[in-house]
């Protein structure tokens, strides 16, 4: 069959069409999706419909969330990276690229870098050379990003808005002879383009021509019309909560955090906004947790503008009242755990506190921050609410971490 017209995917907030774990334990093996799970099953239901050729454009649809993909208080030189991905409606494998960068064979040769997933969206030139291998490896802080913008690629814009840069990535620096292979993940510019290629890909893979090729749009008056009147050929449901919570807490996952927060703007609120959601999310500190308004400032969902703006006081108290509610388990179990996979899997090993520790790490330009729990010893015990934020210090980073940890090993020594 034929479908006359263009075919629009809709996202609406769902960060976990990424290739990433999920389950009781997220990080155990064979719980595992890739990151075309959602569209593959989105492409199937098309293909039983009997449709095998769509004569218009396939165009990703973010208008569940609003057009401001980035956060105005991000620091420019973060939005190359996968931690600043742009905030849509519809995201794709977290809005990023993943190269994967090896050193070449001999010294001065070109490293060898390879990207996934590869839909045909970038160009890619490497400028890196291999180096000896008692040097040392700089590749990994030079990707650059330039051309293109949002809607300027893949068959039509379909309403986005131009101006931002990001599909022709270049490699600089070095990679040591010998060195692992290392990954680096990329922001791209128009996360409802990428997501409608993946899409694309896949129903080419099962037999379904789209001769339009794939598009973008924040807002459209024709696809809101076309969405409110008309029925859909596929719905597919994401993943619980937890299964969201999990990659925030566990991994530190930014991006993760931005779409729950606009998320919670656009259920709640009716504004898939940073605003709105940090308004749902302010009146919960206060009126749920009570902690007092003036012990925060927040600028976004991750933490990483710098204008965020928390008391150690009122950490504790959100952690201590997340640890006594009814549904906070969920909560308490994305947080890392000392010396296991996660963002503590070397912190607290061999110290008193080794295993006992659970808390989630913070950390952007000279400032870094560990809150959470240290658990008893045994079921008699007390479990202890701490948080500890240095700022502000000229500290080498790892210096900074093993004096933090010193001083969460003596909270435990209380009695």
């Amino acid at each position: 069959g034929v479908l006359s017209g263009d075919l629009i995917l809709y996202g609406r907030g769902d960060p976990t069409w990424s290739a990433r774990c999920y389950g009781v334990d997220t990080l155990a093996p064979g719980v595992c999706d890739s990151s075309f799970t959602a569209v593959d099953a989105i492409a199937d239901s098309i293909r039983a419909h009997g449709i095998r050729r769509i004569t218009g454009k396939l165009v990703g649809d973010g208008s569940y969330f609003e057009p401001t993909l980035i956060h105005n208080g991000w620091n420019a030189w973060d939005l190359t990276w996968w931690y600043a991905a742009p905030v849509s409606g519809l995201g794709f494998h977290d809005n990023s690229v993943d190269f994967r960068i090896e050193p070449g064979p001999v010294v001065d040769a070109p490293p060898a870098i390879t990207w996934s997933p590869d839909l045909g969206l970038i160009t890619f030139e490497n400028r890196a050379r291999t180096v000896p291998s008692d040097s040392s490896s700089t590749v990994g802080d030079n990707f650059f990003r330039s051309g293109g913008g949002i809607g300027s690629t893949g068959g039509g814009g379909g309403g986005g808005p131009g101006g931002m840069e990001g599909w022709s990535i270049r490699a600089e620096g070095t990679v040591a002879l010998g060195r692992k292979a290392r990954v680096e993940s990329v922001a791209l510019p128009d996360p409802n383009l990428y997501a409608a290629r993946a899409l694309a890909a896949a129903l080419a893979r099962k037999g379904v021509a789209v001769q339009g090729g794939a598009a973008s749009t924040t807002d459209s008056l024709a696809y809101r019309t076309l969405r409110c009147c008309a029925s859909p050929l596929a719905d597919f449901r994401g993943r619980p909560l937890p299964d969201i919570i999990f990659p925030i807490l566990n991994s530190s996952h930014n991006w993760f955090a931005e779409m729950l927060l606009k998320l919670l703007g656009r259920e709640l609120k009716g504004e898939g906004s940073w605003e709105a959601g940090l308004d749902v999310e302010r009146r919960f500190l206060i009126d749920s947790v009570h902690i007092d308004s003036t012990a925060f400032a927040l600028e976004d969902g991750s933490g990483l503008a710098a204008g965020n703006l928390v008391t150690p006081q009122a950490f504790a108290k959100l952690l201590a009242y997340m640890h006594s509610h009814p549904k906070g388990g969920a909560f308490v179990a994305g947080l890392p755990h000392a010396g296991q996979p996660g963002s503590l899997l070397k912190r607290f090993v061999g110290t008193s506190l080794d295993g006992r520790v659970i808390a989630k790490t913070g950390s952007i330009d000279r400032v870094n921050s560990l809150s959470g729990y240290i658990e008893p010893t045994n079921s008699r015990g007390r479990t202890i609410t701490f948080s500890v934020q240095a700022n502000g210090h000229a500290v080498p980073y790892s210096q900074m971490l093993a004096q933090i940890d010193s001083v969460v090993v003596e909270i435990g020594r209380t009695k």
